[in-house]
């Protein structure tokens, strides 16, 4: 019987991440996958045809293009510049397996229209989103949340940042609802109004990390890999293979077995792997996890860029709740044959959001319709599932369903906390650069 520190089980992004810096940090990490491929519920899908058959769609009569051009993501999301999944492939050098281009557009949605998000003083200058009051304003406040520094109460401009509410620091710079919504949304990325009457120091914090991200590349603050997100769980578990970790795909989990209320083992095709810690997604313990809401995506196939962004390959486009009455944002983001994932001339888009009526499919429509023509929509509803305690007594860790949102930034605070549960310290990107032995160098362009 083989022991282990740690097993995980499921190989998406979150899981790869964390047997990797286990593995870097010392752990003897077994990882086990029902699926014959990587990523799970956030896999690449490699083909068109394997695409139409997940979907249960009839295929096409005429090709679109060459088969293996296509990579195709579940649940496309985008990369901040500077901000944590970055950091971590920066810091475990998972940099060295990828390629990163840029996404060309940052957009919002503002009554049926879409309009470039304004985040430099030259953008705000020149947005057709507000009036010339308003810019001078709008500027005044990005240039507060620019050089605000949380060491130095000089740039406090006479507030407590961790005291004045965001609305009253909008209330400061004389700005009204329209610009709150497209800054608290589409630069800070909050997914509803409750960060208004909470602490402005937490948006300034996301303003500086949006800005500084854009600040790398000028284009827009996203990132997306080469070839898909399917990358980046697989540059991790290679990471992990460096360092020791196990791989087995395509293998059932029959039982995980307890004594006294903590796991002990994993039971796997007859073949039993002990374990003392235990990591997975909601799937492999559906008694250990609860349903909190449901995400609808819609993978749409398009001949064409999307109306209104200067023709970009690739681009973000968010709509605000209070646009469509809703009571969370629609994400709208799209990547193209650009980033080496669809043949020549084609655009893959996805709209996506949180689930609040009984016909999703009528929620999406705002997104969709900035998509027409579409060649080919694929729908998916998913169940939101989050564990149902944080795994400190049975030692068994699972990560949260992902949420509709089309950047990575939840998805690092989750890895973040389960991290700390795991551990029992906080995640901190430097001792995880010395482990790696890793030095400066910033390889993620």
């Amino acid at each position: 019987m083989q022991e282990f520190d740690i097993i995980v089980l499921g190989t998406g992004l979150k899981e790869c991440i964390l047997s990797g810096l286990m593995s870097v940090g010392g752990k003897k990490v077994l990882h086990i996958d029902r699926n014959p491929y990587y990523g799970g519920e956030s896999a690449s899908i490699a083909s068109l045809e394997e695409l139409y058959k997940r979907f249960q769609v009839p295929c096409p009569a005429k090709p679109m293009g060459r088969e293996r051009d296509w990579n195709v993501d579940l649940i496309p999301k985008f990369l901040l510049a500077s901000g944590q999944l970055v950091k971590m492939l920066v810091y475990t050098k998972v940099t060295r397996y990828l390629d990163f281009k840029v996404v060309e557009g940052s957009y919002v949605y503002r009554a049926g229209k879409v309009h470039k998000v304004p985040s430099t003083e030259g953008e705000a200058l020149a947005s057709d989103l507000m009036g010339m009051f308003d810019k001078r304003r709008f500027r005044k406040l990005l240039l507060f949340i620019l050089n605000f520094e949380e060491r130095d109460p000089r740039t406090y401009q006479d507030m407590d940042p961790n005291r004045t509410s965001m609305r009253e620091l909008f209330r400061h710079f004389d700005l009204g609802p329209d610009i709150m919504e497209f800054t608290g949304h589409a630069m800070a990325l909050y997914r509803s109004d409750d960060y208004l009457d909470q602490p402005c120091i937490q948006t300034i914090r996301r303003i500086k990390l949006y800005s500084e991200s854009l600040a790398r590349y000028n284009f827009s603050p996203y990132l997306y890999p080469l070839y898909g997100l399917g990358e980046l769980p697989q540059g991790f578990a290679r990471l992990s293979a460096v360092h020791g970790g196990s791989y087995m795909l395509n293998r059932g989990v029959e039982e995980i077995v307890m004594d006294k209320g903590k796991v002990v083992a994993v039971k796997s095709e007859g073949a039993l792997f002990r374990c003392k810690q235990l990591i997975c997604d909601p799937s492999y313990v559906p008694n250990r996890v609860k349903k909190v809401g449901r995400v609808i995506r819609v993978i749409c196939l398009l001949n064409h860029p999307i109306k209104n962004t200067h023709d970009a390959n690739s681009c973000q486009i968010i709509i605000p709740q209070t646009q469509v009455h809703r009571k969370s944002d629609i994400y709208v983001c799209m990547v193209s044959y650009a980033h080496n994932v669809a043949s020549e001339g084609m655009y893959i888009a996805m709209v996506s959001t949180t689930v609040e009526t009984s016909n999703p499919e009528k929620e999406v429509q705002p997104g969709l319709e900035l998509l027409e023509p579409i060649q080919q929509k694929f729908v998916s509803i998913s169940n939101m599932m989050v564990p149902i305690d944080d795994g400190r007594n049975s030692q068994i860790f699972v990560s949260r369903s992902y949420d509709a949102t089309a950047h990575f930034e939840t998805e690092c605070e989750d890895i973040k906390d389960m991290y700390r549960r795991i551990t029992g310290s906080e995640f901190i990107f430097g001792d995880l650069r010395r482990d790696c032995g890793g030095g400066d160098d910033d390889d993620e362009d």
